[in-house]
Order: structure tokens, then sequence, then C-alpha cells
């Protein structure tokens, strides 16, 4: 095996069941079986699909802030009630569960690095 730097803004790690460990695309659904680390330097909320819910089904995600300041918007688990946000600034990170849809706003330009099973994500439109 060659040993070589990875350049994390530009691909991903894939961490497979079998205990291999690759380099691959990056992306924020779909992808290989196993784990995703992807890193992520974000400017605007275009650059999160800030307008999009996200949703992964086959496990829970890490979202870790290494540089700069953002919020994490869960969606209601129950008609009425409220959405609830998790405000994540350098050097923090928190667990969305399971099937939890989820999106990402900035305060500021940041760098995020998320960590979970890409397979069967589903983006959903924000309404209203």
């Amino acid at each position: 095996m060659t040993i070589a730097p990875i350049d994390m803004f530009a691909r991903a790690l894939y961490f497979h069941p079998d205990g291999k460990v690759g380099e691959g695309e990056r992306r924020m659904a779909g992808g290989s079986d196993g784990w995703h680390l992807g890193v992520f330097h974000v400017e605007t909320d275009a650059d999160l699909h800030a307008d999009h819910w996200e949703m992964h089904p086959d496990s829970e995600e890490a979202v870790c802030c290494l540089s700069g300041s953002l919020r994490l918007h869960l969606r209601q688990e129950r008609d009425g009630e409220p959405e609830s946000t998790v405000h994540l600034t350098a050097g923090t990170a928190t667990i969305v569960g399971r099937g939890r849809w989820h999106r990402l706003t900035l305060d500021e330009p940041s760098d995020i690095m998320s960590i979970g099973v890409r397979a069967g994500s589903k983006l959903e439109p924000v309404v209203g």
C-alpha cells in the first residue's frame, strides 16, 4: 500500500465493515457501504444545502465544527412541536440521531466534518 496525503477538502475517507479504510468521492447522500468521513469548507448557506432537510436512516451522524460557527436545525419529530437548534462553534460537535431530519445554516464561514453512513440518505426541501 502506498502511503500518501489525502486532501480531505476534496476527498473522503470510507471505513468499511471488513476493517478496511479507503479514500473516495465526497458525497452527502448515497455512496458505498460503511462509514463516510467528509470535511467541508463552506462560505455560504448555499454550500450546505440549508434549504433542504437531510436524513440518514442507517446511522447516527457526528457533525463537528472545526472552525467558524454554524447552527444545526432539527425538524420537529411530531406535528406541533417546535424545531430545535444546536449552536456549534470551533472545536464542538453534536450527534444527530438515526433517522432524524436536520439541516445546517452558517453564522460565518466554517470548516465542518461529518461522520456517518450515507447509504439510503434522503433530502427534502424546506417548506415555508
